[in-house]
Parts: structure tokens; C-alpha cells; sequence
């Protein structure tokens, strides 16, 4: 679509903007003036652009001859001067320097700060991001670098984010920036690319909260008693798993991605605590992967593991989250390719679907999702069930 101004600058500083976005040469063009005192200011600053030599003004013909019919581009250097505007790619130069001198970046932040740079020459934003936002790019850099060196284990967002940078609240309000920069230095397949940012950080070890960590089952903590009646379900840090203990050997044990289908299987499917049941939140936090690795260890080894999640390709993600971080086969757990077909309807986009080696237990619905007309299907439209079951197994 053509574009039409009636105010002058606005029409010259959309020719810098344009040359700046790529365009050699733009045209901008005339629209219909709402009088004639503004047409011919209109006329005098163009004309005078053109005396300038930063633009080429073209005419109409005839009894038009006249009439300024489009406007084009012809050198910015004197346009800059004219807008008292300086060149985007020296705002960018001037900005990127402000954000990392004297910093010492790891070689992919810092490569990573100098396409954020070519961004800017561009006059494009990055993440919401301008020249003008040097400070808060020299910030995100600082905290990328932070995590990049291992240094955010261990700590709640605000703590982190206050000590690397005295203001509690300064992740927050550029968590997008910097979980961009760490991604750009180090490789997180465990997560897809749709990920948000919070579930980014939560997964590489720095959560804004730390939950609890809920597990139900027949346990107990270090050598003390169990309650009576045993509660449907407990809350530990998980650091604290290790001091978890198993005087029945569990059927299974069971993590559940949503909360509600978690309460419902505790509660409904399993409430003489026959397996272990961990609600994970979503796409699970590094504590709560290390505290899964320490429940696994100390099951018998024959102890089948499930997980159950939405039938989606963030499902599969999870799944393969929960499988990496145990470090043994996990089954998957009412997630099958009949129940989408049955009871699921079509995504209202396509979305990536994790890689998937040969050994992995959700290879099928992976296999399945990555079909054309493949349907998905949330957990909470399931009843929860046992995954295994014995009739003859004693109550916890």
C-alpha cells in the first residue's frame, strides 16, 4: 500500500526509517491536503529537501505538472542533517558499546550482543528492546552471564536478581532478554522453542517461587512414624527428598503434569496409596527434576515409572523432561494415540514436537502427533485411573 502523508517531516523521517528497515530507495507519496495552507507547507519542506539533495520529488503531468506526485529518497546523509536525526546504525554502535563495556561475556553472549546491534542498525527493536535501552541490555547481559556461569542455582528470582544487580525486580521486567541471551550460548533441548521464559528459568534451576514439592504415597520423612490417617498427599522442599522414605514398596510411581488431574489420582484413583504419585507443575523446575532422580534411586529398580500429561506436544516435551532427568524408562500413562483420536480434537496450530530417540517411551504419540489430522486432548478430560493394577496388593 502506498504510503501518503500530509505533514512533511512525517513523510521525510518515513523515508529514513524505510532506508534504515533495507528499502535503497523508498517513495512516499501526497495524500489529500485539508487545505491549501498546508499543502503548501507541505510543498515548501519537500522542496527543500530536494534543494538539500536528499530527496527527488516527482510531478504529475500536464495540467498536473505541477503537483508533487510521489517523493523519493536520493542520499540520507543530508536527510539526517535535515531531521536533525542521527543514522540508526550509529545510535546502535554508540548503544552496544554502552551495554558491554568492560563487561567479559562468554564468546556466544557476546556474539549474540553484536547481532542485537544489527538488529538496531536496522531501526528494528529486539525483545522490546532499543538503542535507547542500553542499560537495560547491559543488565540482561550481566544476569545472562550470571546463569551461564552457574551462579543462579540455588535462588529464588528476586534474591538472584537483587544480588547480581541491587534491584529485586529487574529480571522480571527483562526475563524475555535474558532467557533469549542464555539460549543463544547454551543448548536447552529439554524445552521447546515455544517455551515461556518463567518455565525456561524454572527448568535450568532459578524459580521466581519455589513450590513445594507434592508427593502422595505410602512415605514417610527420615525414620518417623506415618501419620494415621496418612494425608492425601505432603509437601517437602525438594531438596529434601533425600529424607523421604518408602516402608512399602510402591506399586509405581506416577508424575502428573496438571494439578487438578494430580488431587483427582491421589484422591479418587489411588486412596490406598498403592504407588508413588509427584505432581511436577508443568514443565518441571531443575529442583524438582534432582528431587524425581532422588525418589527413583531409592525405589527398587524393577519399579515401573509413568507420566501422565496432556496429549500435545508440549505433553511430550514434559514427558521427555521427566525421562531425561530420572534416568530410566518412563511409560507413558493414559497419553495414547487412540485416546486423542477418540476423545481430541484438532490443534489450532502446529506447534514442534521434541526429538525423540528410539529408546524413549513416548516415540509413539510422538510418531502420532507429527501426522496431518493428528488430534490432541488436555488431561483433565480423563477420569484418573491406576496404571497398574494388583487386586490382591495391600493398602499402604
Amino acid at each position: 500500500m502506498a504510503r501518503r502523508f500530509t505533514v512533511a517531516q512525517d513523510l521525510l523521517a518515513d523515508l529514513l526509517d524505510r532506508f534504515e528497515a533495507g528499502t535503497a530507495a523508498p517513495i512516499a507519496y501526497p495524500d489529500d491536503f485539508p487545505s491549501i495552507a498546508v499543502a503548501d507547507a507541505f510543498e515548501k519542506a519537500i522542496q527543500k529537501a530536494e534543494s538539500d539533495g536528499a530527496v527527488e520529488i516527482g510531478r504529475g503531468r500536464g495540467s498536473h505538472r505541477d503537483s508533487i506526485k510521489h517523493v523519493r529518497l536520493a542520499d540520507p546523509l543530508p536527510l539526517y542533517r535535515l531531521l536533525g536525526r542521527q543514522p540508526a546504525a550509529t545510535l546502535a554502535d554508540q548503544a552496544i558499546r554502552q551495554a558491554t563495556d568492560g563487561l567479559i561475556l562468554d564468546p556466544a553472549l557476546a556474539a549474540a550482543a553484536s547481532a542485537i546491534g544489527d538488529v538496531w542498525r536496522k531501526a528494528k527493536s529486539w525483545q522490546n528492546l532499543e538503542p535507547e535501552h542500553a542499560r537495560k541490555l547491559r543488565t540482561a547481559l550481566v544476569l545472562a552471564q550470571t546463569i551461564l556461569e552457574g551462579k543462579h542455582l540455588h535462588a529464588d528470582y528476586r534474591t538472584f536478581s537483587r544480588r547480581i544487580t541491587g534491584d529485586s525486580k529487574a529480571l522480571e521486567r527483562i526475563e524475555n532478554a535474558v532467557v533469549k541471551l542464555v539460549a543463544s550460548a547454551r543448548e536447552m533441548p529439554e524445552l521447546p522453542p515455544q517455551a515461556r521464559p518463567r518455565e525456561v528459568l524454572r527448568a535450568i534451576g532459578l524459580e521466581r517461587f519455589a513450590p513445594p514439592l507434592l508427593i502422595g504415597g505410602c512415605i514417610s520423612i527420615d525414620r518417623g512414624g506415618l501419620p494415621d490417617p496418612l494425608p492425601a498427599y505432603v509437601g517437602i522442599p525438594p531438596a529434601d527428598a533425600g529424607r523421604l522414605r518408602f516402608p512399602t514398596p510402591p506399586q509405581h510411581l506416577l508424575t502428573i503434569e496438571n494439578y487438578a488431574s494430580f488431587n483427582r489420582h491421589v484422591i479418587e484413583a489411588d486412596p490406598n496409596r498403592l504407588g508413588i504419585t509427584v505432581y511436577v507443575g508443568g514443565y518441571p523446575s531443575l529442583g524438582t527434576q534432582d528431587a524425581l532422580r532422588v525418589i527413583v534411586g531409592a525405589l527398587p529398580p524393577e519399579t515401573p515409572i509413568y507420566h501422565w500429561s496432556d496429549i500435545d506436544p508440549d505433553g511430550t516435551w514434559i514427558f521427555r523432561t521427566v525421562e531425561r532427568a530420572v534416568g530410566r524408562r518412563v511409560r507413558p500413562h493414559l497419553m495414547t494415540p487412540e485416546l486423542a483420536q477418540e476423545l481430541g480434537t484438532p490443534p489450532e496450530k502446529l506447534t514442534p514436537l521434541p526429538p525423540c530417540p528410539p529408546e524413549s517411551g513416548i516415540g509413539e504419540l510422538v510418531e502420532y502427533l507429527g501426522r496431518p489430522g493428528a488430534s490432541t486432548l488436555e488431561q483433565e478430560e480423563l477420569d484418573p485411573e491406576l496404571p497398574v493394577y494388583s487386586p490382591d496388593r495391600a493398602p499402604c
